[in-house]
């Protein structure tokens, strides 16, 4: 029977941890720790993200600072509040809830943010550094996976790890940490052939493509560690990952629900990177 790895009880477990960070930064720098989040137009589920990211932020005593704006903001004016943002020493993180209304650039906005303050990882420093084996601002999903595995006691080292998907967000950082941890990686995505014989070679399995249930059993090795990083819906509109839990569940030796898993460490894993920004601001 496998061990179902709680996200949830992590999460609230390196919040607690977060408080303690923040309020002893408050109290040695005489400031709070300060995020700025940003959203651009109305996006329902953007929307969502950025209520959760803002009441994260009061739970563990950091000072959110929240701009919305119209979804006809021309590229200069984001670019000018992120260039404002940047040089406002309150604020030790600057968030820019993606994705943008497509007539934005978003790369060219997020160039605007500064390694230091750039918490979700995503600049091209922070990147290159993260592929270089440097300590740097890392995305969060993947962070946060690196964290589950740590505190389940799973070491990469010497592991056969296969990464289910290339996006900049999840599946590259996840193959460069776990690179980093001395796990042999492989990267898959829609161009891989024999997908299902390379998954089922992995001792760490970590699915980031975004089909519902997509791995099935015949895809896993016995006693894998199976990470999954899905958010779907099936087919009566239940939440489920990339992952079909009720089959994989009993092959595999550790497992993330959907939800209740790596769900839970992706924003917790944000106030993480806030609170590291500001304790290396001078």
């Amino acid at each position: 029977m496998s061990t179902i790895i709680d996200g949830k009880a992590l999460a609230a477990k390196l919040r607690g941890q977060i408080r303690e960070r923040a309020a002893a930064f408050c109290a040695e720098r005489g400031q709070d720790v300060g995020l700025a989040v940003v959203l651009v137009g109305n996006d329902p589920a953007s929307e969502v993200y950025v209520r959760n990211k803002i009441k994260a932020c009061e739970e563990t005593g950091i000072r959110s600072f929240s701009y919305r704006l119209p979804a006809e903001t021309r590229q200069e004016q984001l670019e000018e509040l992120l260039q404002t943002l940047a040089a406002d020493a309150r604020v030790h993180g600057i968030l820019v809830q993606l994705p943008l209304p497509k007539h934005l650039d978003e790369r060219a906005a997020l160039a605007c943010i500064p390694a230091e303050k750039d918490v979700d990882g995503f600049c091209a420093q922070n990147v290159g550094n993260l592929a270089m084996g440097r300590d740097t601002l890392v995305a969060c999903t993947p962070h946060g996976v690196m964290k589950m595995l740590e505190e389940y006691g799973i070491d990469p080292r010497g592991k056969r790890a296969v990464v289910l998907g290339r996006s900049n967000i999840v599946g590259k950082p996840m193959a460069m940490l776990l690179l980093n941890a001395d796990a042999t990686v492989t990267v898959c995505h829609s161009k891989t052939k024999d997908l299902r014989e390379v998954c089922s070679q992995a001792d760490i399995l970590v699915v980031a493509i975004g089909r519902a249930k997509f791995v099935t059993a015949d895809m896993v090795k016995e006693g894998a560690v199976v990470i999954d990083v899905g958010m779907d819906r099936d087919e009566n509109g239940k939440l489920c990952g990339d992952v079909d839990f009720a089959s994989v569940a009993p092959k595999a030796s550790y497992i993330t629900p959907v939800p209740g898993g790596v769900g839970p460490m992706t924003i917790t894993m944000l106030l993480y990177n806030t609170v590291l920004a500001a304790y290396g601001s001078k």
